[in-house]
């Protein structure tokens, strides 16, 4: 069966809507559910939420200062608490009032019972009161609600009063049967009312009904006395299927509830989880509000909570998604400074390469524009739609001097081609030697790095495909030369084990020694290699020091190796010691 609650949502889908309901409830407090108030004020609120989440997300849009942001005072919400104020105001009054009248009622069905209790035990005047008695019960029954902690007691007083007045009754048999003949039609009719309420569908209704027919047939007189029994169980059975019905609808609400404060308070769990300390980047930013507005988007999917818990559930959330937000603002207000800055110092480096470019000091001039890219990369980035401008400002300045440069000076060139066919032969003999078993396979290989370090420059187009050429086959020649020593190295050290092993030696501390350098190792490669990255995203291609970093790093990995089959080799030794 639907939520009660649930069901209401279509009719009020927005906050004009529900005010102008409020209003009607102001007209017509008493008639009024405190479940529909409340079913209000959480509709109202969710969709004053969103409008607030929404106009603070097109204030960011639009460059706004998140730190500065402040709601606009929303007249809606204003008029919203006004309302539930009056109506909070009257409902208290009703109560008031209803708690007075409930209590002079008590009072006056207290005074009945009494009147009824006197006749029922004075058997002498029973008779001549019996007129009497007929509008006392027609008293009673004009007489409202009373105290709900009192009403079955003195409903019970009344009822067996009436019985023993009706027991000791002594007239006509014919008044008397006729008065148990109506009575009991009326108790069958309501039975016949509450067992069709059985099949009612709304359970809420049913209820309510099942409450107005036991006052009418509390306040319905006696029937035959053999009857009583039979009919009160009939009425009570069908009573008793409804009061289930009730039970179980609110034990569904409140198990669906129960579910929902589960599924919230995951979402909240894994809101508060996020450590905002790893978003260091705004890709990383922008994935993860991604992710955020993906959890709202479910948790708007999910019902509400409990009454008592709905609140501060939601406050939990809110709390957790405004701290993200905030942490947000403030990590793109650093960033649109720290871009701001950058851009400026950027700036500054285009302005002096522009003065220089029409420089015919060629040595002087080149000296100052290297150092100015150096510069130029070691200051952080710029704002994306900003960054493209001023690189093509400022390598455009640049290219135009060293074009200019190399026209000048062409007689350059022509020593360049010449040391460009040098530098190829070099690189062929190179790709000979790796083929070669010499012995003196490093002597040679020294050989041929002089005579290419000694080779002046090739032409600049030309310069990074023949250094990666070059360094690729010297790589392949350092990593042979490596793989010789280790496994000569290698050899030795196995050796030398077994002649420990044979002595007696032990090895332990050897072993303690080997692993000291291993990790010692395995954290040296750990930096070179995030060097390496640094200089790779700010480095041009073809960088000496990223290749020659690159190399090291090889080296190291070989003797990494090595130091894992030495300490292999311990630990067989270890194993022969110990047979």
């Amino acid at each position: 069966m639907m939520d009660s609650t649930e069901s209401m949502k279509p009719t009020y889908g927005t906050k004009a809507a529900i005010i102008e309901r409020l209003k009607e409830i102001v007209q017509d407090t008493e008639g009024t559910s405190k479940s529909e108030l409340d079913t209000l004020k959480q509709v109202f609120y969710r969709l004053h939420m969103a409008e607030q989440e929404k106009a603070h997300k097109e204030y960011i849009a639009q460059g706004g200062d998140p730190a500065s942001y402040v709601p606009a005072i929303d007249e809606e919400e204003v008029a919203f608490k006004a309302e539930m104020n009056l109506i909070k105001e009257r409902r208290n009054a009703l109560l008031l009032e209803q708690d007075k009248m409930k209590a002079d009622n008590l009072e006056k069905k207290l005074a009945i019972v009494e009147r009824i209790k006197y006749l029922a035990e004075h058997a002498e005047e029973a008779s001549q009161a019996y007129d009497e008695v007929k509008q006392l019960q027609a008293d009673w029954k004009s007489i409202g609600a009373v105290p709900a902690e009192k009403a079955t007691e003195i409903w019970k007083n009344y009822q067996l009063h009436i019985e023993q007045y009706y027991d000791v009754l002594k007239i006509n048999s014919e008044i008397r049967e006729y008065d148990f003949k109506k009575n009991l039609e009326v108790k069958i009719a309501l039975c016949e009312e509450a067992e069709k309420l059985t099949e009612e569908t709304d359970v809420i209704e049913a209820f309510r009904k099942l409450q107005n027919l036991h006052v009418e047939f509390r306040d319905c007189g006696p029937v035959a006395k053999d009857l009583r029994e039979e009919i009160w169980k009939r009425f009570k059975d069908a009573s008793s299927i409804i009061n289930k019905r009730h039970q179980q609808h609110f034990e569904e609400i409140k198990n669906k509830e129960q579910a929902n404060l589960e599924a919230k308070t995951a979402l909240c769990e894994q809101l508060e989880s996020v450590d905002l300390a790893e978003l260091n980047s705004a890709q990383k930013w922008n994935d993860m509000t991604q992710k955020v507005i993906e959890l709202q988007e479910e948790w708007k999917k999910i019902g509400f909570a409990p009454q008592k818990l709905n609140g501060k559930i939601f406050e939990r959330f809110r709390a957790a998604c405004d701290k993200f937000f905030t942490a947000k603002s403030e990590f793109f207000k650093n960033l649109k400074e720290s871009t701001s800055q950058n851009l400026k110092l950027k700036l500054a480096l285009c302005e002096k390469a522009e003065e220089l470019k029409e420089s015919t000091d060629w040595k002087k001039t080149t000296e100052i524009l290297t150092q100015l890219q150096k510069e130029w990369k070691a200051i952080g980035p710029v704002a994306k739609k900003e960054s493209e401008i001023v690189w093509k400002r400022f390598i455009e300045a640049c290219d135009y001097f060293f074009e200019k440069k190399e026209q000048t000076v062409s007689n350059v060139h022509k020593e360049e081609r010449d040391n460009l066919k040098k530098k190829k032969e070099i690189v062929e003999k190179l790709k000979a030697l790796v083929e070669e078993q010499a012995e003196d396979l490093q002597a040679s290989l020294r050989a041929f790095m002089k005579e290419w370090n000694e080779t002046g420059h090739v032409p600049f187009k030309d310069k990074d495909k023949l250094y990666e050429e070059y360094k690729t086959v010297v790589d392949s020649i350092y990593k042979k030369i490596n793989s010789r020593n280790s496994s000569n190295r290698l050899n030795k050290f196995k050796n030398a084990i077994k002649e420990r092993v044979q002595e007696g030696n032990g090895l332990m501390k050897e072993r303690e020694r080997l692993i000291r350098s291993f990790e010692n190792m395995k954290a040296e490669i750990q930096t070179y290699e995030n060097n390496i990255g640094f200089l790779t995203s700010t480095s041009k291609k073809g960088n000496g020091l990223v290749a020659e970093i690159t190399r090291k790093v090889e080296k190291l990995k070989d003797d990494l190796e090595l130091l894992k089959k030495k300490i292999a080799a311990i630990d067989e030794g270890l194993k022969e010691q110990g047979k």
